[in-house]
């Protein structure tokens, strides 16, 4: 520990002299778990590296001004919520009109859909191979999509507040200093967030049991074999009777078997499943495929929108879709495949 203590602060005074390699040093083990912290703050893979850059630079600027207190991730934490708090101040969100194809009728209007992308497990197995001790977390239901949605729901200084808590470990007076307040609001914070996701999962929405990777990944398959079959009622018998669709951010819900079946019947490539390749992947510490369309204009398929499942052992309770192709890069996957 002291050799490192003696290590950063060399890197902190070489910094300070105008050496960037050593504030690369410095702050380039603490990016992923920033980045991430931020995607949990704002919901987005990319406004999260938006922020995350802000961060260094400000972090760059001001390195003068940093009194040590908690080490340097400490240091930069507090720099990318306080520049996260005035992001979410900044993007009013305004409610999405409907979409321009034609869609089933959402039949869960009780479900609000937030803005919210997937979180690739490839990054989050970069924080495992480092033994970073902020990756016990994400293995917790803290990445995953249901918990997040909530969160998004809850004012920003209180979602703030609750990861920087129950996520990264902060101390109510760390909190309190950080957001410019006293250790009693935050615990007033703190219970209102709680009591909220408290009510979501008494609602069933935040489930605290989820599958086995095994039980996920035989669900997969014969999702994937019954979507090739274009076998309709083979994809609506691994659904639980209360499963959820969503598509953020269009506010469209689908609630249980028959609704879901409707949609997978119209919707994707205009219900002619066959004409979509789907290739496994992991988001958010959950099973998910990649869909790849065929282009009428030549033999490859082009990338069309990712999948994510949340699984119990024996079904398949939410499905959140993402139809947007540049999150495939995210992902480490093409934009084109061929036939």
């Amino acid at each position: 520990m002291a050799a490192n203590v003696a290590t950063e602060g060399a890197l902190i005074a070489a910094a300070r002299a105008g050496d960037e390699d050593a504030f690369r040093h410095l702050t380039d083990p603490h990016v992923r778990v920033l980045h991430l912290h931020c995607y949990r703050m704002l919901g987005s893979l990319h406004d999260a590296e938006d922020v995350v850059q802000e961060t260094l630079v400000r972090a760059w600027r001001h390195l003068d001004a940093f009194e040590g207190r908690g080490g340097v991730r400490s240091w930069l934490y507090r720099i990318a919520t306080n520049a996260c708090l005035t992001t979410v101040a900044r993007s009013k969100r305004t409610p999405q009109g409907p979409p321009a194809v034609s869609f089933p009728e959402p039949n869960a209007p009780d479900v609000e859909v937030v803005p919210l992308e997937p979180y690739p497990d490839v990054w989050l197995e970069e924080l495992a191979e480092r033994d970073d001790p902020a990756a016990k977390y994400d293995l917790a239901e803290s990445v995953r999509l249901a918990f997040l949605s909530v969160i998004q729901l809850l004012p920003a200084r209180q979602r703030a507040a609750l990861l920087l808590r129950d996520v990264l470990g902060w101390s109510a007076s760390e909190i309190a200093d950080l957001l410019a307040t006293t250790p009693a609001a935050v615990n007033g914070m703190l219970q209102r967030a709680r009591s909220t996701l408290e009510r979501q999962r008494a609602s069933g929405r935040l489930r605290r049991r989820a599958a086995s990777e095994d039980a996920e990944l035989r669900l997969l398959r014969r999702f994937v074999d019954a979507w090739n079959a274009v076998d309709i009622d083979g994809l609506v018998s691994l659904l639980a009777e209360d499963a959820l669709l969503t598509m953020p951010p269009a506010p469209l819900v689908y609630r249980g078997r028959a609704a879901i079946g409707e949609f997978f019947a119209t919707v994707p490539a205009g219900g002619e499943l066959h004409r979509i390749r789907l290739l496994p992947v992991r988001a958010n510490r959950c099973a998910a495929l990649a869909a790849y369309v065929a282009n009428a204009d030549d033999d490859a398929y082009g990338a069309y929108g990712i999948m994510v499942f949340q699984c119990v052992e024996e079904a398949i309770v939410e499905i959140t879709g993402f139809a947007e192709a540049r999150l495939f890069a995210c992902f480490g996957l093409p934009q084109k495949q061929g036939v």
